[in-house]
């Protein structure tokens, strides 16, 4: 590692945002867009409360998908 890779900030941290829709199923997901997390929540209104909550309310931060989302399951 050179001096100057010592002295360089690391990178940010990205912001999390989040896309709320419908399963093909016609569960309510809230999916974060880096792949870092979600739910399944019974009606929009939940989904949105807790994206919102995850992000801080900010703008611009939660979106309403266009096309059925999907929730990978890991272990």
């Amino acid at each position: 590692m050179s001096h100057l890779d010592a002295t360089r900030p690391a990178p940010a941290r990205l912001p999390l945002a989040f896309l709320v829709g419908q399963s093909p199923e016609g569960h309510w997901l809230a999916v974060e867009t880096h792949g870092l997390g979600g739910g399944i929540f019974r009606t929009c209104r939940d989904a949105l409360h807790y994206a919102a909550g995850e992000t801080g309310r900010r703008p611009d931060a939660v979106r309403l998908a266009s096309a059925p989302l999907s929730l990978a399951l890991v272990r």
